[in-house]
């Protein structure tokens, strides 16, 4: 028997090679293509839609005033309009006519001052590449500080935000807005309204810690978030049996994203107890903690909003796979694409079929959209 000489067996060894490489190749190229190609699509038609369909003649989306104009032209300028561009120029104008001596942009008699501000921060700061707002951010930053609830740490609303100016009760929601805010005008974790937003943050965590104390925190205590432990405590996800506030989807997701802005670590038991709720509950087709009604039907309560803020929390964090507790490994980018290209409709808008937290308003919808893709471009 002639054996092959070393040089023989050398050489098949790398054509192998060389053959398994191309193969593995021309397995991932087509799906790595697809998903730009994917994003590329579900992206273009999402901005025609608003362009075309949602923005009127004034600047505005529609009647519901500053904060949906405000959250859809951050879309557009998210994913690469020039501040120039005229359909962002149009709601740009929009939103100054909405700008008051106190600072504040907002409509007159607003219930909801602190979101429509902090939402047009958000806008103008990302509109304002060459300073032209420089002016305008800096009296609305001073508005949004002027109306955090204050007082004593003891108080379950201290460092916390609420709807409007008269400082009552304080809810992560709003504070999570009120950080996205301060973020974008680059007050970083020193900052005093950083400081006292991440005390209030701190106490809607299911996680009873040094940072938090509230008579909630140890009776779940499965790391997740609620909405709000003032005025007796309420979770929209409703109570425990034990009288605890569920945790749920949304909310912990802004939690986690607040800590990371306000400059919590990845080793902190807070994030540590953010991030085992996440993979216990890791799922895209409903709002985990909301997703069912009393009957057990399946809901979508908030399912567009959970979108957003679990996108930009990911993509705070750093992370490009989740692995969930079952040992399952999760590109979230990938998966948050696959979820919303399915549900875009034909005309390239999102709407939610559960209208409650003004889901219903296509034009809000699309912006969520747009915004969570925003952080889930596909890797290069």
């Amino acid at each position: 028997m002639v054996r092959p000489s070393f040089t023989a067996v050398l050489t098949a060894s790398i054509f192998i090679g060389l053959a398994a490489t191309v193969a593995r190749a021309a397995d991932t190229a087509p799906a790595a293509i697809s998903d730009a190609k994917l994003y590329q699509q579900t992206v273009d038609k999402g901005i025609q839609y608003l362009i075309d369909k949602g923005l009127q003649a004034d600047g505005s989306y529609g009647k519901e005033g500053p904060g949906i104009a405000a959250i859809c032209t951050t879309a557009l300028l998210k994913h690469g309009r020039s501040p120039d561009d005229p359909a962002v120029a149009r709601s740009l104008k929009y939103l100054q006519s909405f700008v008051h001596d106190d600072g504040g942009i907002y409509s007159p008699k607003s219930p909801v001052q602190n979101y429509e501000t902090s939402l047009a921060i958000q806008c103008f700061a990302a509109a304002n590449g060459d300073g032209r707002y420089k002016d305008l951010l800096a009296k609305a930053d001073k508005f949004i500080r002027s109306i955090q609830s204050a007082g004593e740490p003891a108080d379950f609303n201290y460092g916390g935000a609420g709807y409007d100016s008269k400082k009552k009760r304080a809810d992560l929601s709003n504070t999570s807005f009120l950080l996205d805010a301060l973020q974008a005008t680059d007050a970083g974790p020193d900052d005093e309204a950083v400081k006292r937003a991440l005390v209030f943050v701190s106490n809607c965590q299911n996680l009873e810690t040094e940072h938090n104390t509230t008579p909630f925190a140890a009776k779940v205590g499965d790391g997740g978030f609620y909405y709000t432990p003032a005025a007796g405590g309420v979770s929209e996800a409703k109570n425990t049996p034990e009288g605890g506030l569920r945790s749920y989807g949304s909310m912990t997701y802004a939690g986690l994203k607040s800590m990371i802005f306000a400059g919590v670590t990845a080793d902190d038991p807070r994030v540590k107890g953010a991030v085992k709720w996440i993979k216990a509950h890791y799922t895209l087709s409903a709002n985990p903690g909301m997703g069912y009604s009393g009957t057990g039907t399946k809901t979508e309560d908030g399912l567009y909003y959970y979108y957003h803020t679990f996108a930009k929390a990911l993509s705070a964090l750093g992370l490009r796979d989740l692995d969930d507790d079952n040992g399952v490994k999760h590109d979230w980018r990938h998966d948050l694409l696959v979820e919303l290209a399915k549900r875009q409709r034909p005309d390239g808008s999102w709407v939610n079929t559960d209208p409650r937290f003004l889901e219903g308003n296509t034009n809000l919808v699309t912006a969520y959209a747009l915004l969570a893709l925003s952080y889930a471009q596909p890797a290069k």
